[in-house]
C-alpha cells in the first residue's frame, strides 16, 4: 500500500483493506474537515469502487460530516465541486490496474500537501462527534463551466475528434462536453465499466482510437484514464503525442490567453521551459506530484502549468488538479498554426520514462548511491525530488522514488540518439546498485 500526496492506493482485498479505509477516512475527517462544510464524494468505475464509496460515506457521516455524493464522476469534477464545501474524497486508483483502488483526499479545493499527509497519518486518535452527518445525492454543472471557459477563445472553426474514456468515470461527461463545444465527435469504450484497453492510456497502444481517428479523418483523438485527470492525445495521423507535447499545447494556449507565470514538475521537458522563456514568461519548478505542483503555483501565484510526465495541465483559478477535460477542450479549440508550432518545437527533444522495480524500503539507499555516480558527469545536481543530473543545455537525467509503486522512476531527455543511450545506461546502473544493496 502506498501513502503519498496522491492519496492512499493498494490492491483491494490485499494491502488495501476495509479496516485501513475506515482508519484513513476517519482520520481525514476528524483532523482536516470542518463539519459544517461537508464533503463531496465520488468514485471511478472499478469493480470495488461502489462498495468502498458506500463504506467511506458511512465513516464520514460517523464523524459528523455531511456527505454530498456525485456517484460515478471524474476527479476534476470532484475538485471543482469541492470548492463549494470543506473537502472532497474520490475513490480511485487513477491509472493503476483494475485490482487496485484508493482514496484521494481534497481539502479547500486542492489535494493534500505533504505536511498534511504526515499530519493525517500520524494521528493516533479519532474524534467522536455528538451526532451523525447527513447524506445527499448531488449533480454538478462542471461540464457547462469548462465549455464556457473554452468558448472565450472565440475559435472560428469546429474540430472533429475521437473520444476514448476507457469505460471510466469520463463516460458521458466527455461526450456532453464536446457536444456543448459544438465539435463533431465519435466515441469508443464509452460504456461505464466496460473497456477493451488498459486503464492507463499512456502505456496502452490505443489501437481503437487511432483507427477511429485515421479512418474518419479526425483532427484529434482524446483518451482518458479511469478517473479522467490524465489525457493522451492522438494527432490527425493517428499517432500518440508525447505527454510533454500535450502539456506544451496547453501552455502555449494559456500564453495566447494572456497568462504569464507557470509552474511545472521537475521531470518536464526542456521544450516547455524554452517555449515559455522565448515568449517572455516565467517558469518555476516543483517536485513531481500534482499536489506539489499546485502548492508551488499557490506560493508563486502562477497562472497555469502542470506535469510533463502525465500531460497533467493545471489552471489553478479554475481547478487545482490535473484536468483532462480542460486540456482536451483547450487543445481541440486551438488554431492549427499554434498546434504546428508546438509540435515542431517539441520534436527537437526525446523524453524517455520508465521504472525499475525496487522495494520502497531501499529507495533512499539506491538513489543516494546513484547521486554519487552521476556527480562525476553532471554540470549540476538537483535534489528537489530524487536526483536530477543536468548534463548540458539539452540533456538531463532524473531518478526519483515512485509515490504510487514499489519502483524507482527514470526520466531522461536529450536529442534522439543520446536520449536512448542515456536511458539504457541509467536503467542498468539502477539495477546494478539495487542488486548491491538488497
Amino acid at each position: 500500500m502506498k501513502i503519498s500526496v496522491s492519496g492512499v492506493r493498494g490492491i483491494y482485498g490485499g494491502d488495501l483493506t476495509l479496516h485501513n479505509i475506515s482508519k484513513f477516512t476517519r482520520l481525514f475527517a476528524s483532523s482536516l474537515i470542518k463539519p459544517e462544510g461537508g464533503c463531496v464524494l465520488a468514485s471511478d468505475t472499478r469493480p470495488s469502487s461502489r462498495l468502498i464509496s458506500q463504506f467511506v460515506a458511512a465513516n464520514l457521516m460517523e464523524q459528523g460530516i455531511h456527505v454530498y455524493n456525485l456517484g460515478v464522476a471524474p476527479t476534476p469534477v470532484v475538485f471543482r465541486e469541492s470548492r463549494k464545501y470543506a473537502a472532497g474524497v474520490v475513490i480511485t486508483a487513477s491509472h493503476n490496474p483494475l485490482q487496485w483502488n484508493g482514496i484521494k483526499f481534497i481539502i479547500n479545493g486542492r489535494g493534500v500537501f505533504e505536511d498534511e499527509v504526515n499530519f493525517i497519518f500520524n494521528e493516533k486518535s479519532v474524534l467522536k462527534p455528538a451526532k451523525f452527518g447527513k447524506y445527499f445525492d448531488i449533480s454538478s454543472d462542471y461540464v457547462d463551466q469548462v465549455a464556457h471557459l473554452t468558448s472565450k477563445k472565440q475559435v472560428k472553426s469546429k474540430a472533429r475528434v475521437g473520444l476514448d474514456p476507457g469505460g471510466g468515470a469520463a463516460c458521458g461527461y466527455c461526450n456532453e462536453l464536446f457536444k456543448q463545444l459544438g465539435h463533431t465527435f465519435y466515441s469508443v469504450n464509452d460504456i461505464s465499466g466496460l473497456s477493451s484497453r488498459n486503464p492507463d492510456p499512456t502505456i496502452d497502444g490505443l489501437s481503437e482510437l487511432r483507427i477511429l481517428v485515421s479512418s474518419n479523418n479526425l483532427d484529434f483523438g482524446f483518451a482518458f484514464d479511469l478517473d479522467g485527470d490524465r489525457l493522451v492525445v492522438i494527432n490527425s495521423q493517428g499517432e500518440k503525442l508525447s505527454a510533454d507535447s500535450t502539456l506544451l499545447l496547453c501552455v502555449a494556449n494559456a500564453i495566447s490567453m494572456g497568462m504569464k507565470k507557470f509552474v511545472s514538475s521537475i521531470d518536464t521537458s526542456l521544450s516547455i521551459e524554452k517555449y515559455i522563456h522565448q515568449n517572455g514568461c516565467s517558469l518555476y519548478y516543483s517536485k513531481v506530484g500534482e499536489a506539489n505542483v499546485v502548492k508551488k503555483m499557490l506560493d508563486t501565484e502562477a497562472d497555469a502549468g502542470g506535469e510533463g510526465s502525465s500531460a497533467g495541465f493545471i489552471m489553478p483559478k479554475f481547478n487545482m488538479c490535473r484536468d483532462g477535460f480542460l486540456a482536451s477542450s483547450i487543445i481541440s479549440s486551438s488554431e492549427k498554426k499554434l498546434i504546428d508550432e508546438c509540435l515542431n518545437f517539441s520534436s527537437q527533444y526525446l523524453q524517455l520514462r520508465s521504472v525499475v522495480f525496487v522495494d520502497s524500503s531501499l529507495h533512499i539507499k539506491v538513489i543516494n548511491k546513484l547521486r554519487d555516480v552521476l556527480k562525476a558527469e553532471a554540470s549540476e545536481i538537483l535534489i528537489v525530488d530524487g536526483v536530477k543530473a543536468i548534463l548540458d543545455d539539452d540533456s538531463w537525467i532524473l531518478v526519483r522514488p515512485s509515490n504510487t509503486e514499489d519502483a524507482i522512476r527514470i526520466s531522461v531527455e536529450s536529442k534522439t540518439q543520446r536520449a536512448k543511450l542515456l536511458f539504457k545506461r541509467t536503467s542498468e546502473r539502477i539495477q546494478t546498485v539495487y542488486d548491491q544493496v538488497k
